[in-house]
């Protein structure tokens, strides 16, 4: 079975411990710092939007260059981070200007632009438990065109653990963090549901 870890903690804590690119795949949704405007639903009443929708400083981005040898950040257009060949589009599938129609996706794959195509998080009975969780399907496709057998994978913005459920499997060993502990509870039991129905062989 992959190692799965996950831990209800601050991300730079999680990399200090790690040696120069003991990662080979960061795959990270970091806050876009846009407000709590980004907040709907449900979500507006959350009153830890001001607390997780922080931008990160640039010390995390170098942190995160430092530990793993591929990335892959969600939101790159948010940060300077430079330009970049391999870029990905998540095409959501849905009409503007109520909300966004696609997200951006920085790598560092020296490699063609890709388009994924899928609805956002909360179809084929996904449970939503955070306001920018990302779909299964979409860490499954990243998983399939960047990764590579035995490559281990970082995500330091845990949230609703898509990322976690995908990587298990497809037999990847993975390591994750979450700073808010409601969303990691949550995203924990999210994830112990979903592989207890996977099949045993």
């Amino acid at each position: 079975m992959p190692e799965s870890v996950a831990t209800n903690e601050d991300n730079m804590e999680v990399m200090a411990r790690y040696p120069d690119k003991f990662f080979d795949l960061a795959i990270v949704d970091p806050p876009y710092g846009l407000g709590r405007r980004l907040l709907i639903g449900r979500f507006k009443k959350d009153k830890n939007g001001a607390k997780w929708d922080v931008r990160p400083k640039p010390e995390y981005f170098t942190e995160l260059f430092r530990v793993s040898r591929h990335q892959i950040i969600f939101g790159g257009n948010y940060f300077n981070l430079g330009p970049c060949r391999g870029f990905i589009i998540w095409d959501k599938i849905q009409p503007a200007p109520s909300f966004s129609a696609c997200e951006f996706a920085w790598t560092s794959f020296d490699t063609v632009s890709k388009i994924f195509r899928h609805r956002q998080a909360g179809g084929n009975n996904e449970v939503k438990i955070h306001p920018t969780q990302k779909p299964v399907d979409l860490y499954r496709w990243l998983l399939h065109n960047y990764g590579l057998p035995g490559d281990r994978i970082l995500d330091t913005h845990l949230g609703s653990q898509s990322s976690r459920i995908a990587a298990y499997e497809m037999g990847f060993d993975f390591y994750g963090c979450e700073l808010d502990p409601r969303y990691f509870a949550e995203g924990c039991a999210r994830f112990q549901q979903h592989i207890s129905q996977l099949p045993l062989f």
